[in-house]
């Protein structure tokens, strides 16, 4: 007998295939709740994940909070250092609660931290199967630069953010006596650390904007010189120190990734230039190529 006929007006047309396929599932595709189901496990391996490391930074307090304030003891005030020399020098709390909610915050920011090759990776492993290889090789670029460089703006925020304080303190007038509470100390190191991070992403999100098209080597080169001076007053603003040094760490690190990615780009685009544009050629009124990393077998669609 041969095989029943289908339907008329249902072409067994496959939607867009997807990396990752099996023998069962060749074009790996997943419905709406499927999608939900992986979603969840991903999120819920995340927050494992995060339970873990935060569980360390609750157990290891005390060295990671001595970490955290020594960018502050090291400030001298009268003679005396700011953790030491009696009230007025030391951190407080002034709140039966603010110490619990200390170990919460520190805990917390250790477990994003420890935990972050976990959920990462669950959050890579959930978007990677809609990307194409070209996608997929950016964004491993991005991610494996994107942290480190992140880091290396953390450290330097470390020991420019003393500098900074002692500034500030050194400003408060005679008379006036300074009470920090650990909540506020807190709050300033995590935006210094976030602030000098970020600052350092600048050039990678340069050489991200260049390779998607959205920048040339001209245009940067134009912009050049308004972001290295804006880098340095950044730099003088965030390190408002009467010492040199604190400004220069951050700026020359700073500047000097500026000039690789402008570096980048001009290799970029002569590389670029050098390939021929699928584009040229083309009337107005004619229909582009489609250069699909993954195009459909067009013997399937028949």
């Amino acid at each position: 007998m041969s095989e029943p006929a289908e339907p008329p007006g249902q072409p067994n047309v496959p939607g867009p295939r997807r990396p990752g396929g099996n023998v069962d599932n060749p074009d790996a595709r997943m419905p709406l709740f499927e999608h939900l189901r992986e979603l969840r496990a991903r999120l819920l391996k995340a927050l494992l994940g995060l339970a873990a490391g935060m569980t360390l930074g609750w157990i290891f307090f005390k060295p990671i909070w001595t970490f955290l304030q020594q960018p502050y003891c090291r400030i001298v005030v009268n003679g005396h250092h700011q953790c030491h020399g009696g009230f007025g020098h030391q951190l407080v709390v002034t709140g039966v609660f603010d110490a619990f909610f200390l170990h919460l915050k520190i805990a917390f920011i250790v477990g994003l931290v420890v935990s972050s090759p976990v959920w990462l990776y669950q959050l890579w492993a959930f978007i990677a199967p809609g990307l194409y290889s070209r996608e997929r090789k950016w964004t491993y670029a991005f991610v494996g630069s994107a942290v480190p460089l992140f880091g290396i703006g953390a450290v330097f925020a470390y020991f420019a953010m003393g500098h900074a304080m002692g500034f500030f303190i050194h400003m408060i007038p005679g008379g006036v006596a300074a009470v920090f509470t650990v909540d506020t100390y807190l709050s300033y190191a995590t935006a210094m650390l976030l602030i000098f991070g970020l600052a350092f992403e600048l050039p990678l999100v340069m050489v991200i904007l260049n390779l998607a098209g959205v920048i040339t080597h001209a245009r940067f080169r134009k912009w050049r010189r308004v972001m290295i001076f804006g880098v340095f007053a950044f730099a003088a603003v965030a390190t408002p120190s009467p010492d040199p040094f604190s400004m220069l760490l951050l700026a020359v690190p700073c500047v000097v990734l500026i000039e690789l990615a402008e570096l980048f780009t001009w290799a970029n685009d002569r590389r670029r230039a050098r390939r021929p544009s699928m584009y040229d050629g083309l009337s107005d009124d004619e229909i582009s190529p489609l250069d699909l990393d993954d195009s459909v077998d067009a013997d399937n669609l028949q």
